[in-house]
């Protein structure tokens, strides 16, 4: 039969040319043609109360627009140890890629959102300073990167459309001087009109919509520009309003346009003025005063940030003399530029600080006005290990580290590990730090209910706040890959080693006592990477899901029989038998259950069964994590004679089980994501432990 011919796409890669035309015709959808003309509109006053007329929303306030923006990329709610939460698509980071997506932090970005909603629909949350608060490399100045980055997004679609204005001026490039802090164009009407206008404008927004408001007058500047032009005109306000040019207006970091970032540096080389203006010493010659708005840069963080938001990095670093200036922006919404009235603003302030900072602020009585004005929002670290370990699968992904293996588990083990120093020791004493950080992963343990593991979350109100930054795996994790060869492979004791040998020189470590605990952490940690390992060999040289599937219903059938205390049917002979005691206890035993606790056990178990029924879920030897291990642990026990692992360690292996072994090293590749590399070293070292368990018995 002839093969088809394949088509010229399939035949060969496209030319350089070809090439070259998609990237240019990519150009043409993201700058080109409509997409400019809609970015770039300009039009008359009239033009722009017409479309406010038809579209209110264009006049949102700084507060409304962010939670607009956030509430755009949707949201989905989920229950988490009975708590109902709500995960927001936006902080998957959907403008950057998913390259800054946080994961977990659920609860704090709530209170984040919340917080945000308070200030749009003006319950009070506008007149303060949001403050995330946390340790190092949490995530608070991501956080404030993707609100930026999201809001610079946002402000490019129909949707986020906002709007300012320029005034006609011959000196002026084009023409046309825009207004220095890119107003809202309606505070060119009188408070008056203004407030008769948006009182018709919130009627039409329907019930349960936050209110519309334009607060404030104009800019020193605009409202020079503007009384000279009344002046001239003797109160005609359409030949002035005739002088205005309303624009699109598109937030950008990079282009200051509603945007800021202000950073702490050291005290000669900062003042005040960065944050609200300085004087044009050039121009005070040209209009002869200092005090003329014309001889004055509107330019500062505060200005520049106008209509938008402003990230305060490490602002309890800041001096005196700045926070000063945060008061009335957060308070009145007011900055007071040298020789000039208080100036209107709207935007959102988000500052970011670590812990020490933040107990200096409590301690200090002189900034008790400060710390009333801010809304704190704690930031701690992740808590779940499955959130910590997509933190570091985000970063060493197949298609980032390229030519060399990171072998299965290294960046679970180095998630574990720093889950583990986040942790309080828990109160109960039958509960292990490695069964809490279990449980709070969603694993199940006998004894331990929704409730309980709420109640631990309670009595440690710190957890979080201290232990290893996600920032220090990722330098040794880095450490480790490069010196590994290409074609190599990083297993989890390379990077534990560099992990443990790091603690030395670590700057946050600021006790031995400390050293110590996160050294015990990494021996729990290796502990639990060893019982790892033996279950996966162990379940590679099994290999039957339907042997374990088997066991598994052959020991539920006789615990239900045993606890109803019912006889149970032999499924080969058909006759009525007492339950098997000695398979059941050939199970149990796998896994430590004492002769004394087995009915409870068998009860836990079987009282689990109905709670998931009632719940309309199914119970499958996957559901108990400990019900798992045993029944694996049982078929291992009673094929582990088939393959002598041990021989691994010796230097002479016959023929027929170095090819057993060669098969379950090829289960272990298919299956788990070994290489051959970490595939033939983890036989090596489950070895090693089984020889080491056959010389103490």
């Amino acid at each position: 039969m002839a093969t088809p011919p394949r088509t010229r796409d399939e035949s060969r890669k496209p030319s350089s040319g070809e090439r070259v035309g998609q990237y240019l015709e990519m150009m043409d959808r993201t700058i080109g043609g409509q997409t400019y003309e809609e970015l770039h509109w300009e039009g008359s006053f009239e033009q722009y109360l017409a479309m406010v007329v038809e579209n209110p929303r264009l006049i949102r306030n700084a507060y409304q627009r962010i939670y607009d923006m956030i509430l755009s990329y949707g949201y989905e709610t989920f229950q988490e140890h009975r708590e109902n939460l709500v995960r927001y698509n936006f902080f998957k980071d959907p403008t950057g890629n998913g390259r800054d997506g946080i994961f977990g932090l659920e609860r704090s970005l709530m209170d984040l959102v919340h917080a945000v909603k308070s200030g749009a629909y003006g319950y009070g949350a506008e007149r303060r300073i949001l403050l995330l608060h946390g340790p190092v490399g949490s995530s608070k100045s991501t956080i404030a990167r993707m609100l930026k980055r999201g809001l610079e997004a946002y402000s490019k679609t129909k949707e986020g459309a906002l709007y300012t204005f320029s005034w006609e001026d011959g000196d002026a490039p084009g023409g046309f001087a825009p207004c220095p802090m890119h107003e809202e164009p309606l505070r060119l009407l009188p408070p008056e009109v203004r407030e008769a206008m948006l009182k018709d404008l919130n009627a039409t927004m329907g019930a349960g919509a936050y209110p519309l408001a334009v607060d404030g007058d104009l800019c020193p500047s605009c409202r020079r520009t503007f009384n000279d032009t009344m002046a001239k005109y003797r109160g005609d306000w359409r030949r002035v309003l005739g002088h205005v040019k309303v624009r699109r207006m598109v937030l950008s970091e990079k282009d200051r346009m509603g945007i800021g970032t202000f950073q702490p540096k050291d005290e000669k080389n900062q003042d005040s003025t960065e944050l609200t203006g300085d004087i044009n010493y050039r121009k005070i010659a040209v209009y002869g005063s200092d005090s003329d708005p014309r001889a004055f840069n509107f330019d500062g963080e505060f200005n520049v940030a106008n209509r938008g938001m402003i990230e305060f990095i490490e602002v309890l670093k800041l001096d005196v003399a700045f926070l000063y200036d945060l008061l009335g922006a957060s308070q009145e919404h007011v900055i007071k530029p040298k020789k000039f009235a208080q100036t209107d603003i709207d935007e959102v302030i988000i500052g970011h600080t670590n812990e020490p900072e933040y107990r200096r602020l409590q301690n200090n009585e002189l900034m008790e006005a400060f710390r009333d004005r801010t809304l704190k929002i704690d930031i701690p670290y992740n808590l779940r290990l499955d959130h910590e370990i997509r933190i570091y699968e985000r970063d060493y992904h197949a298609g980032k580290v390229r030519g060399k293996h990171i072998a299965p588990h290294t960046l679970e083990i180095c998630a574990m590990w720093a889950v583990l120093t986040r942790l309080e020791e828990p109160r109960k004493a039958n509960l292990t730090l490695l069964q809490k950080l279990k449980l709070y992963n969603g694993k199940t343990l006998p004894g331990f209910t929704e409730d309980n593991i709420r109640e631990l979350m309670e009595e440690a109100e710190r957890e979080g706040m201290e232990g290893i930054s996600p920032r220090y795996i990722q330098d040794k994790v880095s450490n480790a890959l490069v010196q590994v060869e290409d074609g190599g492979c990083v297993n989890p004791f390379m990077v534990l080693n560099e992990l443990e040998g790091g603690l030395a020189h670590h700057s946050l470590i600021t006790s031995d006592e400390q050293k110590k605990r996160f050294k015990e952490m990494l021996a729990v940690a290796k502990e639990e990477y060893e019982d790892i390992v033996k279950n996966e060999v162990q379940r590679a040289i099994v290999a039957d899901e339907d042997a374990i599937s088997r066991l598994f219903a052959n020991y539920i059938d006789n615990v239900k029989a045993y606890t109803q205390k019912e006889r149970v049917k032999n499924r080969y002979t058909g006759q009525d038998e007492e339950p098997d005691e000695r398979l059941m206890r050939s199970i149990e035993e796998k896994i430590d259950i004492l002769e004394s606790r087995k009915d409870d056990f068998r009860r836990e178990i079987m009282n689990y069964i109905g709670a998931l029924a009632i719940e309309g879920k199914k119970f499958d030897y996957r559901s108990n994590e400990r019900l798992q291990k045993a029944l694996e642990l049982k078929l291992f026990e009673d094929q582990k004679d088939t393959i002598k692992l041990t021989s691994l360690i010796s230097n002479v292996i016959d023929k027929e089980t170095q090819e057993k072994i060669d098969v379950v090293r090829g289960r272990l590749i298919k299956s788990y994501g070994y290489c051959n590399i970490c595939a033939s070293d983890v036989l090596s070292f489950v070895a090693s432990i089984f020889a080491r368990g056959s010389a103490k018995d």
